[in-house]
């Protein structure tokens, strides 16, 4: 294969597939979407399984009393970044090479243009909220390292372990197994016999965890928070998308609002969730706008090494409340969680890359 084939699956939700908060809704394949009437408020969020689904419900607690957006998308990601059993994001997130757990994340309020963020943040569960605490309360846009912490602690914020034991046992079985040319593992003579192996049974973790939650609320006012324990095994200290804003994460109140998961990088050189806000600006749907960018990033690519497949992942909301995501396709179809006042469901979005040709 020397060139990709791109091309759309689906996206969309079909009739039907809203369902009562706390149901369990079915995953469907629809086509490319446009909202033929303005619906709001609605809420969104990059991840689709259950977790995901009870953030929304607990943030749409927020919208359906005619809350604000801003409260809304804090509420849904701390959720998402207090669960133990996610590995992308807060409290139980993959470490860096060294097993220490630097959190980034960015929130932005469409109302007010303003904007916070904090970067490879440690000890702190929730750092979406320690980014609305740099928003509000200083004139500053991003706080990063043992500073962040010391300003989070200065708030009341407790400094806590943030490794689980889940997550330390991915990590340690990523240390003895990512290089056959260091110390860890055991001993030479014994490496193929079970019992020496047994601590490194299980596949090898690795990902680019992210979550972002974007939202309108009945006012038409939008906000939007992306946050994660970026990539798993990372050099230390280095920083991604997340926290960067016109990266991982933009907010416009006229037009709608971007987040991005995936590599980091790519989305910073990029400025893809900027250039998706202005996509829809110039009168492209949401979903369009996604998949805009992707196309964008492979252009990029495409005289450097035709063969790179990157993999992001975006999701966009307008003003309308209309809503789209999309990436490459390489691990199947992108989903997401919506909720709005039919109720909560998953949307499946656009696959790029076709991997066949």
């Amino acid at each position: 294969m020397n060139r990709r084939k791109f091309f759309r699956s689906g996206a969309g939700i079909s009739a039907g597939l809203f369902v009562a908060a706390g149901a369990r809704p079915k995953l469907s394949a629809g086509r490319s979407i446009r909202t033929g009437a303005t619906t709001r408020p609605v809420i969104i969020t990059s991840h689709s399984n259950s977790t995901g689904q009870d953030a929304m419900r607990k943030a749409w607690e927020i919208l359906a009393a005619d809350g604000s957006a801003l409260d809304a998308v804090e509420k849904g990601a701390n959720v998402i970044e207090v669960d133990p059993e996610d590995t992308s994001v807060g409290y139980g997130g993959l470490p860096n090479e060294q097993g220490v757990v630097q959190l980034d994340a960015s929130i932005m309020d469409g109302r007010t243009y303003n904007a916070g963020s904090v970067a490879s943040i440690e000890g702190i569960k929730t750092p979406a909220s320690i980014a609305r605490l740099v928003m509000e309360r200083t004139d500053h846009v991003m706080l990063v390292g043992p500073a962040a912490l010391d300003f989070a602690k200065s708030f009341g914020y407790k400094e806590e372990d943030l490794m689980t034991e889940k997550a330390r046992g991915i990590w340690l079985r990523w240390r003895e197994q990512h290089s056959d040319k260091d110390d860890w593992g055991p001993a030479e003579h014994l490496v193929g016999r079970e019992e020496a192996t047994r601590v490194m049974d299980g596949p090898m973790d690795f990902h680019y965890g992210t979550t972002n939650v974007l939202a309108v609320d009945s006012n038409g006012d939008i906000a939007g928070i992306t946050t994660t324990s970026g990539l798993s095994w990372k050099v230390p200290g280095r920083i991604g998308d997340s926290p960067i804003i016109g990266a991982g994460l933009y907010v416009d109140n006229k037009v709608g609002a971007a987040g991005a998961t995936g590599r980091g990088e790519d989305v910073i050189k990029s400025c893809a969730s900027y250039f998706i806000v202005m996509q829809m600006r110039a009168g492209r749907t949401p979903q369009e706008a996604c998949e805009d960018a992707i196309e964008m990033i492979i252009d990029k690519y495409a005289d450097v090494n035709p063969d790179f497949v990157p993999p992001e992942k975006f999701v966009a909301l307008n003003k309308d409340g209309e809503y789209g995501c999309a990436w490459m396709g390489i691990r199947g179809t992108p989903r997401m969680s919506v909720h709005t006042p039919e109720g909560v469901a998953v949307f499946e979005g656009s696959s790029m890359y076709d991997p066949v040709g």
